[in-house]
């Protein structure tokens, strides 16, 4: 019968997770390859789609119905290889999604998008040379056309050729103009001959390919005053050729890294070098977590494990959260290992993140330092992966699927067996704990790296007595002196406040409305910067009222404070200060970021203002003081975790004060000053918080005590939304053993945004065989519900339950 191909396909449904049997056609069956796209027909009709070959067989298929072709293959190789599809089949299991979800997932966004397909010879070849004639490139439309697919396979793998993805948009491969020469010296006195004698500028054209020793870019030849006309008279008279080169879109082509090399180690440090260099060489594959204070030089550990690995010929995967993933990580990085390095983050353009990535996939970079996605890199003979700041939120998709980038990076540890590091100053519970149980193997570092580097000391502050003392305001009186003592001595200070915009919201004193989202069930923040209202969770924008849209009365007033109005009191109370601010208003541009952090670091601002994304990653000697303007913000939220968040986020942005030579000094201002995290963050004890925060955990029946699962519900008809959940936890409550908690069915937090209703319920559980089969069941009946707009999400092992 010939080669039959496992074609999963593009139609995320229960009932097509599974491969379908598809013939190879004649043309294709030497060159197909498993991890190819492919286009085939599906289900009735005409109807055509894409799907990725995920098995070959060669062997004779016996079967009763004829199978249909493969239509055309839609990539000259593999785009995911071996491991990332055995991964996705991890990933559809613990996630509760679809094989060809999770596969797409894997591939960059580019490769996602429409585009068209671009082949280009990579050596000019006596093979390729009747194919392309005088042609730089052909599509791949015209290739198909002509039956050629077969024979541009065999070419890439000889390396002849390639094939670049322009996409419609303006992500398209970059290229360089470069002018070849055709000419030989002898024929360069032989064309000057046939010239005029007013020929002036051909005769200059010809004097700079007599002096060119390799191909040259269009802009050597202008510089020398040859304009582009003379050289496309050249090109026709057969003196040259033009070259499309591609050129890397490289996000920091503009930097230069100085490079550094490795720093001395303390003995805490050696140790963990050592033992995870030691598991690297003798292809172990133990979780470490990394337990170092701030500034303990968690950094230097990876940088030097990495060392070694490269020396052995292999490669890592650095994961860093996205908001840490500060010029500083990157810089530290290019520094040690220069080009190796491949950089992967939302902060890119989507041509940049292109190129990093087939970097990646063409073997030319060793080391991918990136955000949650990174860690499908198609690194090949991986060494060593390494997640940093491990507790982190970010790690966890939001989207179906739902990973966590923690499990496949423990994963991809055992397939290539290699150590997995978690590093962190504040652990997450779950990670701790397994550590405890020796799941994980726990390497501490309790020193800071600088010998004359100490922890800072951290004050906290009753606002409530200091509400009785003075007139409201944000800054307490200690943290007003302390920031003008740094302004004198010219020190700097980091100061954050956890919420972006000017106030929380606005309200009439008359009849008290707030002006609401009109698509979800929030208030509208108010932002200056735009003067206007602004959803954080929708986008919705709208003017800002004068009078209330309710009663017309005119006594709107602005109540919270956001990071806009503590700039405009910072600048009050210090008009000499220069402040930057950085939140997700300030730093929406490409690389500002960057510029903000590199002026704070240029000492061209005295106070940097910020939300969470200043908390981690920056490194800055003059740093001397760190205010936290609001310790509650996270801490009164209804979320068993809301405490470990709090511990976390004040641990680690107190550690950015103190971390050379100068002295540090915390100030923590807060309502709730007797409360554990708080008091736990001034003694900067983890360990002492990890035992109070478990003992809360067991007394509550939360994680790690618990595995849990978290079910929703949505549609844009309330009712609908809520019959289907309670419907959901009617089965579960039948099906599950009395083992088993179920909490709800609720309503969400916000039971409404983007104009859907949600509802929601919480399955805990120790032991429950039942449930994956139960899951399924539920996620294969939501399939008819979907067309319909009734939604039901499975998110495994939550990160939050509101």
């Amino acid at each position: 019968m010939g080669v039959i191909a496992e074609v999963i396909v593009d139609v995320p449904t229960m009932q097509t997770d599974q491969p379908f049997t598809y013939l190879v056609p004649f043309t294709l069956e030497a060159e197909l390859q498993v991890g190819m796209r492919v286009e085939v027909p599906f289900g009735k009709g005409d109807r055509h789609v894409q799907g990725f070959v995920v098995g070959l067989n060669d062997e004779a298929v016996q079967t009763e119905v004829q199978l249909k072709s493969i239509i055309r293959v839609l990539d000259l190789a593999p785009v995911v290889n071996q491991e990332l599809l055995a991964l996705a089949d991890y990933m559809k299991t613990i996630t509760y999604a679809f094989k060809i979800t999770c596969l797409q997932t894997m591939l960059p966004s580019v490769m996602k998008a429409e585009y068209d397909k671009i082949i280009y010879p990579l050596k000019p070849a006596v093979e390729t040379q009747a194919f392309f004639q005088e042609r730089e490139m052909i599509s791949w439309k015209e290739a198909e056309s002509l039956g050629m697919v077969s024979q541009l396979m065999r070419w890439r793998k000889k390396k002849l050729v390639d094939i670049r993805y322009e996409v419609h948009t303006k992500n398209k491969v970059k290229t360089i103009r470069m002018v070849h020469s055709l000419l030989k010296e002898e024929q360069i006195e032989e064309e000057w001959g046939k010239l005029r004698q007013n020929a002036k500028k051909q005769k200059e054209l010809l004097l700079c390919l007599s002096e060119v020793v390799k191909d040259e870019p269009l802009a050597y030849f202008k510089d020398k005053g040859i304009s582009s006309t003379v050289l496309n008279q050249g090109k026709e008279k057969s003196w040259l050729r033009f070259e499309e080169v591609e050129r890397y879109r490289d996000p920091y082509q503009h930097r230069s890294f100085e490079q550094t090399s490795a720093l001395d180690l303390n003995q805490e440090q050696q140790f963990a070098v050592d033992q995870i260099t030691t598991a690297c060489q003798t292809q172990q594959e133990p979780i470490f977590l990394l337990e170092g204070i701030t500034g303990s030089g968690k950094t230097e550990v990876y940088l030097q494990s990495i060392a070694e690995v490269l020396a052995a010929k292999k490669t890592a995967i650095m994961l860093v959260p996205e908001i840490a993933l500060t010029p500083q990580m990157v810089e530290r990085f290019k520094g040690r290992f220069g080009e190796a390095v491949a950089v992967l983050h939302s902060g890119l353009s989507q041509g940049e993140k292109y190129d990093e990535w087939r970097k990646i996939e063409r073997n030319e970079a060793q080391v991918v330092v990136g955000a949650r996605s990174a860690i499908f890199a198609p690194l090949e003979n991986i060494g060593l992966i390494i997640i940093d700041e491990e507790h982190e939120s970010s790690y966890k998709q939001d989207e179906t699927p739902r990973y966590h980038a923690r499990d496949l990076a423990i994963w991809r540890g055992k397939y290539h067996h290699c150590p997995v590091v978690l590093g962190s100053a504040t652990p997450s519970l779950e990670s701790r704990a397994r550590a405890q149980k020796g799941v994980y193997q726990l390497l501490t570092l309790n020193k800071r790296a600088k010998s004359s580097a100490q922890l800072p000391v951290i004050d906290i502050v009753d606002m409530r007595e200091e509400f009785q003392k003075h007139q409201a305001s944000t800054f307490s009186s200690q943290l007003q002196e302390k920031i003008q003592d740094r302004l004198e001595k010219k020190e700097q200070t980091v100061l954050l406040l956890n919420r972006r915009g000017y106030s929380s919201f606005v309200m009439c004193r008359d009849c008290g409305f707030v002006l609401p989202c009109p698509n979800c069930d929030i208030s509208l923040t108010l932002h200056m910067d735009s003067k206007s209202m602004r959803c954080h969770y929708c986008g919705h924008e709208e003017p800002i009222p004068h009078r209330c849209p309710n009663c017309g009365g005119n006594k709107i007033r602005y109540y919270g404070t956001g990071t806009q109005k503590v700039e405009e009191e910072l600048q009050t109370l210090y008009p000499e200060a220069r402040i930057l601010r950085m939140d997700v208003d300030t730093t929406r541009k490409k690389g500002a970021h960057e510029r903000i952090l590199q002026k704070f670091g240029a000492k061209e601002a005295d106070i940097l203002l910020g939300t969470q994304m200043i908390a981690k990653g920056l490194d800055f000697p003059d740093v001397t003081l760190v205010g936290v303007l609001n310790a509650d913000t996270s801490l009164n939220l209804p979320d068993f975790r809301s405490s470990e968040h709090t511990f976390q986020l004040l641990t680690q942005v107190s550690g950015r004060a103190g971390r050379a030579e100068k002295a540090g000094e915390v100030v923590i201002q807060t309502f709730n000053p007797e409360h554990y995290a708080i008091e736990l963050v001034k003694e900067q004890n983890y360990e002492r918080f990890y035992q109070k925060e478990m003992q809360v955990r067991h007394r509550g029946g939360y994680p790690p005590y618990y595995f849990t699962v978290k079910i929703t519900t949505s549609h844009p008809e309330e009712q609908v939304a809520a019959k289907k959940i309670f419907q959901i936890g009617q089965l579960l409550k039948q099906t599950l053993s009395d083992q088993s908690l179920i909490l709800g069915p609720t309503p969400s937090m916000i039971l409404r945004v983007k104009n859907r209703y949600y509802y929601q319920l919480i399955i805990k559980y120790k032991y429950e065989p039942q449930l994956a089969n139960v899951l399924d069941d539920i996620l294969d009946k939501s399939q008819k519900e979907q067309r319909h707009g009734l939604f039901v999400a499975i998110d495994n092992e939550p990160l939050h339950f509101i």
